[in-house]
């Protein structure tokens, strides 16, 4: 007997469909996938024959220059005391294989090559198999070169980045791949590749992240190693040890997969959570490892690494010893128990942009490798309220004679929002104390979050992103769709010490943005100076009028004297600046300027945004702590000086008539919280998103329509005297 067939539930026939379409679009995708892969890796199979005649005397074998065994390079400071070196080969002393722990070159051959052994120096399948995985997954996440590419990348000359550069290498690989043999390539790359914290090769990596020699390494800790070449940065298990330890969890996993390890040993290495890290001694050995590093960094971008692991070079920098000693006495002044958070200090000149300190201070943790004042993207808290002020002046907007209104705020796009289900922007003022209208100055000088809210609604988030961009924060804001919201005005986007240092020294400059300058000149092994990478050369624009960039000078020089600033300021000395402390107290900043030296203080701990409730019977806030380093710091650098007055800008200002929609909107029961877009001023703006902040405790009262206040008038500031500034480069 047979059984009826039962009627396909309604709308499996659609979804039939529709996994049809999806299977034959994927089969599209992968034939497209192999064409626009598989022809060029035939067309270089093929050159490689001929390669000499394809691609000219390029695809030769003569033209792979093998490092050589060059002299150190050294790096000064401005007064021209030697602040470290660079290791030449000769300091890193390259080993045979039989050096190396065997698990060197199994782990390395598992994670970076798998087919190492088995294909001709260009691998068609890991190309085909990295592009696809980068295809689903949107993002680069594989790469396709293999260790014979690698290791011919590392030996050529130039810094050109071309396809015809790609083909080159791919065929340059494929030849040595017949020239040499396994082992040799493999050996050569191991000695090249860079491990991070200015380590070149296996050797220097085993001494600097185990203090031992690659032949004594573990299977843990050879597996940790081979994982970092790919992004030596991110995998620093000295900065981040958790992404260390997962990516030699995926080395460990590559090795079984491959068969270089069996399953128990896999479950036993895994099961170590310990990184058993003990630091070497080349990096104890450099002065200023902070700023080394860095200029370590800028030469590697403009010379490339083969360049200078030749070593021979003689490099200058701006970095002042005294100013550096007067930042870690500062910091370790304030932070003095081993508990406390770290801090760091950078310093730049505005007349030049050149680093004139550079020092972080993670008490307890003495063997800190981690750049705070360069790599670490932290909340500046009210520090970008200086941004939103300059955003509005540009626009026409007198701090001094326009008011808003003090209030907490609740700004709703979407009419089911509340405080409550965080769907609208709900902002308070740090002491949850309000002032009703008063003048943006005097809302600067109070650090009024609600007046901020208001006035970032009126001169559009897009404009205050573009702004920061101009005056300096040009690496942590790339993406406006998903930055340039409201709450940018209170510090809500995550940016580096260096980079608001940058911006305020703008304003110290009257409106002229320097580009930040690490290094003054390179001397090359030839002994000739060179002169074409600018090295030295200040690279400046202006890029805000003088009379904007005065007007906010003069509210941050009343902001040192009776605001937030009070801590920091030094006595008879003129001198601006801004404090800035994020929700739950996990960063504090203070950024601040005379007319010749610009400082940025930022305090918080290093292993993430953890509350800095408790530090000496304190919750640190920009203007504590941070205050009081930038105190300490500047009385040392310009202390014993007589007093320089900001320069009085050249051009009149150009006032216009202020009427914001949010001037006196938005608050519980004082206005309307219609959620609209914000009135263009000036430049275009665009819609903010909905973002959230400090949430009100209670839920909003219906909100009613009034007049606004009348608008009170502000005393305009007294005039600051003229003086002339050099553009020289020269110490505070």
């Amino acid at each position: 007997m047979t059984q009826r067939r039962q009627p396909a539930p309604a709308g499996t026939g659609r979804r039939r469909r529709r996994r049809e379409r999806t299977r034959r679009q994927r089969r599209k995708r992968t034939i497209l996938l192999a064409l626009l892969v598989g022809v060029p890796v035939v067309v270089l199979v093929a050159g490689a024959i001929g390669g000499t005649v394809a691609l000219g005397a390029r695809c030769d074998l003569k033209t792979l220059t093998p490092v050589a065994v060059g002299q150190n390079s050294f790096v000064y400071a401005a007064d021209g005391s030697e602040l470290g070196v660079i290791p030449a080969e000769r300091n890193r002393t390259p080993v045979s294989r039989k050096q190396m722990s065997s698990w060197v070159p199994k782990a390395t051959v598992a994670i970076e090559d798998r087919r190492f052994y088995s294909h001709g120096g260009v691998d068609p399948v890991g190309i085909l198999r990295a592009v696809v995985a980068d295809v689903k997954a949107g993002k680069v996440v594989q790469g396709g070169s293999t260790i014979t590419q690698e290791l011919v990348r590392n030996l050529y000359l130039s810094r050109e980045r071309t396809l015809k550069r790609k083909l080159v290498e791919a065929c340059l690989a494929i030849k040595l791949s017949r020239e040499w043999s396994k082992d040799r390539i493999l050996t050569a790359y191991l000695n090249q590749v860079f491990y991070g914290n200015h380590s070149f090769g296996i050797e220097a990596a085993a001494e600097t992240y185990f203090s031992k020699q690659a032949r004594n390494l573990t299977l843990d800790q050879a597996a940790l190693l081979a994982g970092l070449p790919q992004a030596p940065s991110i995998y620093d298990p000295f900065r981040n040890p958790a992404a260390a330890l997962a990516r030699r969890n995926e080395v460990l996993h590559a090795m079984l997969v491959t068969g270089d390890i069996t399953s128990a040993q896999y479950q036993q290495a895994r099961a170590d959570k310990s990184l058993h890290l003990k630091a070497g001694h080349r990096f104890k050995k450099i002065r200023e490892p902070f700023f080394f590093g860095y200029v370590e960094e800028l030469l590697q971008q403009e010379y490339g690494s083969n360049t200078v692991r030749e070593g021979g070079l003689r490099v200058y920098t701006t970095i002042n010893p005294g100013l550096q000693r007067a930042a870690t006495a500062a910091i370790e002044h304030v932070l003095t128990e081993k508990t406390d958070p770290a801090g760091a200090v950078v310093s730049v000149d505005p007349r030049t942009g050149a680093i004139r300190a550079m020092i972080a201070v993670s008490p307890g943790h003495a063997n800190n490798q981690y750049n705070f004042v360069t790599s670490a993207r932290r909340q500046p808290g009210s520090t970008f309220k200086t941004i939103t002020l300059t955003t509005a002046v540009s626009q026409g907007m007198d701090p001094f004679r326009t008011s808003y209104l003090s209030a907490p705020l609740i700004y709703n796009p979407d009419p089911s929002g509340t405080c409550e289900n965080q769907v609208a922007w709900c902002v308070q003022t740090y002491g949850h104390t309000y002032s009703g209208v008063e003048s943006v100055t005097s809302a600067t000088l109070q650090s009024d979050n609600t007046v901020y809210a208001r006035l970032a609604l009126d001169v559009g988030p897009l404009n205050i992103f573009r702004m920061a961009q101009r005056l300096g924060v040009r690496t942590s804001l790339t993406d406006p769709t998903t930055q340039a919201v409201p709450s940018i005005t209170l510090g809500s986007i995550g940016v580096t010490p260096l980079e608001m240092a940058s911006a305020y020294a703008t304003l110290a400059a009257g409106g002229v943005y320097s580009k930040p300058m690490a290094i003054t000149k390179v001397v090359l092994p030839n002994g000739k100076t060179d002169t074409d990478a600018g090295w030295g050369k200040p690279q400046r624009e202006r890029v805000i009028p003088d009379w904007v960039a005065s007007t906010v000078t003069q509210v941050l020089e009343q902001n040192m004297v009776a605001g937030t600033g009070t801590g920091a300021h030094v006595y008879g000395h003129t001198d601006a600046g801004k404090t800035g402390t994020t929700d739950d107290y996990a960063d504090a900043w203070f950024c601040g300027y005379t007319p010749h030296l610009e400082a940025t203080v930022w305090m918080g701990y290093p292993q993430g945004e953890v509350p800095m409730l408790d530090v000496h019977g304190i919750a640190v806030t920009g203007g504590s702590l941070p205050a009081s380093v930038w105190h300490a710091f500047m009385t040392t650098a310009i202390g014993g000086r007589g007093d320089v007055a900001f320069p009085e800008a050249q051009t009149p200002p150009v006032w216009r008539s202020w009427h914001g929609q949010w001037q006196y909107g938005g608050a519980y029961g004082y206005g309307s919280s219609t959620g609209s877009e914000p009135a263009t001023t000036g430049a275009a703006t665009s819609r903010p998103r909905t973002t959230t902040t400090r949430t009100a405790t209670t839920k909003a009262p219906p909100t009613t329509t009034v007049a606004p206040p009348p608008v009170t008038t502000a005393p305009a500031p007294p005039p600051v005297t003229t003086e002339t500034v050099g553009t020289t480069p020269a110490s505070p």
